[in-house]
This record gives structure tokens, sequence and C-alpha cells, in this order.
């Protein structure tokens, strides 16, 4: 460890008292100088204690009762405008253990970041991804034992996230779910509705039929599976507790679940497997290409016959099937006339139990960039357009009118990631804001200040915005170290102060490493996406915990911020931008700088260079400031006074180090 993390300790153990004081009496929205892999060892009591001293011991009695329902802070929203604006954090709780956890780590965020993002939640399949959901029930591996030996009536992981949205809603956030549009390619859904998913019959690597009738043939071989090994008899319900048993028992819906999976490959009976970008269609079986997982299954790889440069086969994920085929050929070209409503209905249903089970404020659409029609957009936007839309309207429908869309989508060119043009597809899905891609970009290379002013056109002129995305909890990960060796804090200050864009930044971007080198595995937040076991996955395979980083020089300067930001009035953080100088995507100027529309409080300064200092600072102040200007922080600069005070008149403002944020207050 760090002297200077050693530091923070000391400073901890020695003022913990008044840190946790200026939280619990309102002074600060968060817990300062607490560093987020201490906040999540809090132990439960000590949490409880700290939450009660802040919104009262009645309030948080209530929130702990999963029977009761805390009100979102945005339920009296009309629609989901709000989420334009949002400061959004993104949480993989493999990374911190439980639900109960994220509790702790948002102790150590300000109220600036305002909504929390839960990566995929429920039960993994395939590899423990949790991308490859194996049915409705949340992972137990998200259970608190510490919490359930306090609170005996939060005995299941649902009775314990319903509680801890409860208290995130009283702690003021807005909190979203993953919504997928697909799953594991054998999960209880795939194996319960066998309908609403494509299916292929196989006679080794040969596909032999590729109809749709494939699937009856499946239903039938699913009741002599039963009938043989369970005893089933009659029409039983192709159910998740008749086929698999009761939820609680672990171990024995996985050994059915697998038991009944033999018994379908033994048939050549598996799932089309999930496609991402354009053709999306035409699969071959490769013969020589596939692996035999860890039951001895084989299982064969696909390809396309025409790929593309985004290609992409998921063979362990299987898709919804929301179209019938068009010629129930090989090719599987699908019918846009003919809707597989059974489909749409199946998710919207239980993508809304969901919300309602949890009381979810928003959801973030994974994979929203897949546009399956050669056609691109078309020009009359029907009911059957778009899943994550139909969910998201379904919900709103309800009764959940302030119920919000973040989609993932990068903001490709057209024809890259979905045919058509993306943009136009993001509007005709309703998202209202979407993740886009400046965190795969260096910091001030032309790529990145080319998508920022995209991306402040796209906020300005679309009815969705772009977000400015500082780091992902599921990209954080060896292949993105690149671009977080230099601008981490002129990336966070940017994403925190500017209001035209919402921002997203993941769990531990606080105390990230810079990694001149590959760290280890157990550094990145993506590689527990997975839960990989095997030795040779060495890029993948994680061995115990997620180990924060030991960034202590990024942390301090991100905490200023976070205190500077507690220190202005909440008006401040409402207000559009004014700019004074915008990013320009040819790169002759370095400096950006903008301040509020109505009632300039504050002038926020960028270096967008990393290792060139900007001086003098000119800025077109007297347009919108008649006053003075007093310098409140330079995150290059320990001191900042000897920058004193200037005039806001022709003078210019002085030297800008490379990479500086400033801030100054108009008195």
């Amino acid at each position: 460890m760090s002297t200077t993390f050693q530091n923070f300790r000391s400073d901890w153990l020695q003022n913990f008292a008044a840190y946790i004081d200026a939280y619990q009496t309102g002074r600060q929205s968060f817990i300062p100088h607490l560093l987020p892999e201490d906040a999540v060892q809090f132990p439960v009591y000590q949490t409880l204690d700290i939450l009660a001293k802040r919104f009262g011991f009645a309030a948080i009695q209530l929130a702990l009762n999963p029977e009761y329902t805390v009100p979102s802070p945005v339920g009296k929203e009309i629609d989901a405008n709000w989420l334009k604006s949002s400061k959004m954090v993104g949480v993989n709780v493999r990374t911190i253990g439980t639900f109960w956890n994220v509790v702790n780590y948002t102790l150590t965020l300000p109220a600036r970041h305002d909504s929390i993002h839960f990566l995929p939640i429920w039960e993994p399949g395939v590899v423990g991804s949790l991308y490859g959901m194996i049915s409705w029930n949340l992972n137990p591996e998200f259970f608190s034992d510490d919490l359930f030996q306090i609170f005996n009536h939060l005995d299941s992981p649902e009775k314990q996230l319903k509680v801890v949205v409860n208290l995130l809603h009283l702690m003021g956030r807005t909190v979203g779910m993953d919504v997928i549009p697909h799953t594991d390619r054998f999960s209880e859904m795939v194996l319960c509705e066998p309908e609403l998913f494509e299916w292929v019959r196989r006679d080794g690597p040969v596909l032999i039929d590729t109809s749709e009738s494939v699937c009856q043939q499946v239903k039938l071989a699913i009741k002599e599976w039963g009938t043989k090994h369970w005893y089933f008899t009659g029409d039983v319900p192709f159910t998740p507790e008749a086929l698999f048993g009761e939820v609680r028992d672990y171990h024995g819906r996985l050994e059915r679940r697998l038991s009944l999976i033999k018994y379908l490959v033994e048939r050549g009976f598996e799932t089309v497997p999930m496609t991402m970008a354009p053709p999306y269609r035409g699969l071959y079986s490769k013969p020589d290409g596939f692996v035999v997982d860890e039951y001895g299954q084989k299982w064969y790889e696909y390809g396309f016959r025409e790929p593309q440069p985004m290609s992409r086969v998921f063979g362990p994920l299987a898709r919804y099937k929301f179209f019938h085929s068009k010629h129930d050929d090989h090719n599987g070209e699908l019918d846009f006339d003919e809707p597989n409503s059974e489909a749409w209905a199946y998710v919207c249903h239980h993508y809304f139990d969901c919300q309602q089970q949890y009381h979810f404020d928003f959801m973030r659409g994974d994979m929203a960039h897949v546009q399956m029609r050669p056609g691109g957009v078309p020009a009359q936007v029907v009911d059957f357009y778009d899943p994550l839309r139909t969910i998201k309207r379904y919900i709103q429908t309800q009764g959940v009118l302030y119920f919000g869309f973040f989609a993932e989508t990068f903001l490709a060119p057209p024809d890259t990631m979905g045919y058509g043009d993306e943009v136009a597809h993001l509007e005709a899905i309703e998202a209202e804001t979407t993740l886009g891609d400046l965190q795969s970009t260096v910091f001030n290379s032309s790529e990145f200040l080319t998508r920022f002013r995209e991306y402040l056109h796209l906020a300005e002129n679309r009815r969705f915005k772009p977000n400015f995305t500082v780091m992902t909890a599921d990209k954080d990960d060896p292949r993105f170290d690149g671009f977080y060796r230099t601008g981490n804090i002129a990336r966070y200050f940017i994403a925190l102060f500017l209001n035209d864009l919402p921002s997203y930044v993941g769990l531990g971007f606080e105390v990230r490493n810079l990694h001149g080198q590959r760290g280890a595995n157990e550094e990145y937040s993506k590689l527990y996406v997975f839960s990989i076991q095997d030795d040779s996955e060495t890029d993948k395979v994680t061995h115990g915990p997620f180990r924060w980083g030991q960034n202590a020089e990024q942390f301090q300067t991100i905490l200023q911020l976070r205190l500077l930001a507690d220190q202005m009035d909440p008006a401040v953080s409402e207000q559009p931008a004014h700019w004074l100088t915008p990013p320009e995507s040819i790169g002759f100027q370095s400096v950006i700088a903008w301040t509020q529309q109505a009632n300039p409080s504050y002038v926020f300064l960028v270096n967008l260079n990393q290792v060139q200092s900007a001086d003098p600072i000119f800025l077109p102040l007297h347009s919108v400031i008649a006053e003075r200007l007093t310098l409140i922080l330079d995150t290059t600069v320990e001191n900042e006074t000897h920058l004193g005070t200037v005039s806001s008149g022709t003078s210019g403002l002085p030297r800008l180090n490379p990479g500086a944020c400033r801030i100054y207050k108009i008195v």
C-alpha cells in the first residue's frame, strides 16, 4: 500500500467521527475521506446507525420492511426526461459481493451522482456470465449473510434487494436494472417456453433442420424426459417449479436442468445463438470448431457465411424469437411483418414484474444498438419495432410514467453495429439517454474531440442525450488500459460539472490504478462479469475478490471535486452551460470553458492538453460576466491562493498547467 493511502487510513482512524458526523448532520451529502474498499467493510449495524442519524430511525425501520416501498425521488415526474441530466454510477455487484454493499458504497458518493445502475442481477449460466441469465430468480451470490444474521426476515436475495432499493431511494438515488433481450442458451426460460426461442436440430456438426417445426419436436422431447426421469404424467405445465423444483434448491434445480440439457443435446436439439451486428443472420456450423464444457458436452461453433467487420456470434447465449422466419430455411431471414407476439408479451410482463417488485426507476437496455432490418429504420415506426422500446412503453403504460430508458449504443457510423442510422434508431426506440463511446478513446485525441463535439450537438438537437461516459463497469478491461493512463481527472471533472450531457462512471474509477503495465486480473471489474474457474482462460479467470486500486492521488483530487460539488448551490447543477470556449474537433484550442446560461455563478475551465500548458487564457467573459473571478480550485496546484482574484475584463487568466481543471467563483 502506498504511503499516501496509509496517510488516508491514518487520517480516517483519527477523524472518522467528524467525517461521519458531517454526513449524519447533512453538512455533506456523502462521507468524505472514506475509501470505497473500507466502506464496503462497514458492519451492518454501523451503516444502519449512520443512516438512522441522517434520515431518522423510523424511516430506516420502514425501509427495512420488504413489504414497504420508499417512494422514488422521481416518482412524481410525468415523464422520464429527468434521466437526461443524470450523473450515473454503474455497479457490478459481484465486485463488492452483495446487494447490501451497494448501500455502503453509495455512502462514498456525492449527491450529484444521483443514479445507481445495477449490472445484471439474475442467476447466471455458462461461465457465470451476468449477461447469460438462466432464470428470473436473483443471483444467490448477492445474498448477504451478515444482513440475514441481524434481520432474519431478510432471508432471500429478493427481500434484500427490495430493502436496498428502499434505502437508495431514501438516500436520494434513482436505481436502474439491466434489461437483457437474451438468456443463457439453455436457461429455464428456454426450456419452459421453447416457442419463444429459435431452435435447430443437428447431426454432429451438420445442421439438418432449421425450420420452425423443430420447436414442437423439442417440446415433445421435454415431455419424454420428464416421463422417463421424473415420472411426469399427463400434461405437466412447463413451469420452472414443475420442471426443476423449488427456487431455493439450487443444487437440485441445476441437476435437473443439466439432465434435460443432456437429453436434448443427445437428440441434436439446441438454440440458435445470439448474434451482434449485420448481417445477424446467415449462420453455419463449423465442422472443426467446437468446445467441450465441464460436463462433457460438445458445443459446435457458428460462423457467418458473409461476415461484416463487427459481426459476432455469442455461442453461450440465445436471443428471444421476436419474429417468425420468412422462408423457414438455413438463412433464417426474419419476417418483420410477422412478430412472435407471445415473446413480446413475455418479456414485457416479466420486466414489469421486476420493476414492480423492486421499484426500479429506469432500465439500461442491453445491446440497444441491435436493429436487424436491412432497410434500416422504417419511415413509420410500428408497435413491434424494437423489444426494448416496447418494454419501456409497457411499463410506462402501467402507470410508471417516470420510468426511463438508458440505451447501450455506441453511436457508431451507419450499418456498423446495426442496420441503418444509429441516431435515428435511438429516436425510434424512444431512449432518453445512450451510453456513447467517449470511454473508448484516448483523452484529447482527435477521436475524443470529434465525438465530444458531436455528442453536444446531438444533445441539443435530438430527443435523446449521449452520456459523457468516463468508464463503464463492464468495460474495465485490460484492453482499455491505454485510455486511462492520462486525462482521468479531466474526464471526471467534465462528467461531474458539465450539465449539458448526462454522465456515467463505473465503480472503482476513483481509485483505479494507471496500469502502466497490465494489472492482475483481480484489478478489473469487467473480469467479474464472468465467474471463470478454468485456469486455461488466463486472460479472464479471477482468483479471489476484486482488488480496489491504490491510486491515492486520483482519489484525493476526485475527493476535492466532490467536496466542492457539495458546496455549490443545487441550482447550479441544473443550469445548462453557456460555452465560453467550446471543444474543437480539430484541437487548435486546448482549453474549454463554460459558465451557466442564467445567473452565472461559476466558470469552469479544462486544459484538455495533458502535456502542454496554456498561457495566457483569454475568455469572452465580458459578454456574460461583469464582476471579478475568485479562484476556488485548480487540480494541479496544491495552494491556489497565490492565483488570487482576477478581473473579468480584458486581462487574461493565469496559466493553466497541463491537464489542469480550474473553477472560478463569480463574486
